[in-house]
């Protein structure tokens, strides 16, 4: 049986914390509200575009025209200042010598798209969309293995939200501690396999992967 490794996007591969931040603050800019500091758009990440607009404008605003201007802008400005995380590509590579791999975000699939694109030629990758409901729903996942033609999966994420889309998709969980959220915030939901270092992300994963 073909084993694959599903893997979330923001805080896991990709750095994307200050295009996303500098979008937030442009959308919000537009209609006079106070700015967010790179810390609080961290903060509210993982949940969708939607929950990062409730959590940005000042209370008792309309999230939804702000969030219209959020999408339009960062969809131009998804690439200005995100970067893989130093270390990961070639340890990426190495693995996409054994395993088939896909990536499922709560970005915005516009985002995802073009970013897996660029970075991750080839592989897999849905973003946020009608058609699916984003995680901690199973269904991103169960998508992504159906596409890359596996039955079992590791997923791999960096925050709360990965470690329930896993409970809730019946896969082993990876998180990552280089992303957006601390270890303490991951393990009170539940996560117990750890890495701190794109460089042990192989053989973390193999362990998990054996030990099934």
């Amino acid at each position: 049986m073909r084993i694959g490794i599903v893997f979330d996007l923001d805080g896991t591969l990709l750095n994307t914390l200050e295009d996303l931040t500098d979008a937030v603050n442009v959308a919000l800019k537009q209609f006079g509200y106070p700015t967010r500091t790179q810390e609080q758009v961290r903060r509210a990440l993982g949940n969708g575009a939607g929950h990062l607009m409730k959590a940005s404008v000042p209370e008792g605003a309309d999230p939804e025209p702000v969030g219209k201007v959020f999408h339009d802008y960062y969809r131009f400005h998804c690439q200005d200042k995100t970067r893989p995380y130093d270390g990961l590509m070639p340890v990426l590579a190495e693995l996409r010598e054994v395993y088939p791999m896909a990536v499922v975000s709560n970005k915005p699939d516009s985002a995802v798209k073009p970013l897996c694109q660029q970075y991750f030629p080839g592989l897999y990758a849905r973003g946020e969309s009608a058609d699916c409901p984003r995680k901690p729903a199973a269904d991103m996942v169960f998508k992504a293995m159906e596409a890359i033609g596996v039955e079992r999966c590791v997923y791999v994420g960096d925050s709360e939200v990965d470690v329930l889309t896993a409970k809730n998709a019946g896969v082993p969980v990876l998180s990552v501690l280089w992303g957006f959220r601390d270890r303490k915030e991951i393990e009170a939901e539940g996560g117990q396999h750890f890495c701190d270092d794109p460089a042990m992300l192989v053989e973390k994963l193999e362990e998990i992967i054996n030990g099934q």
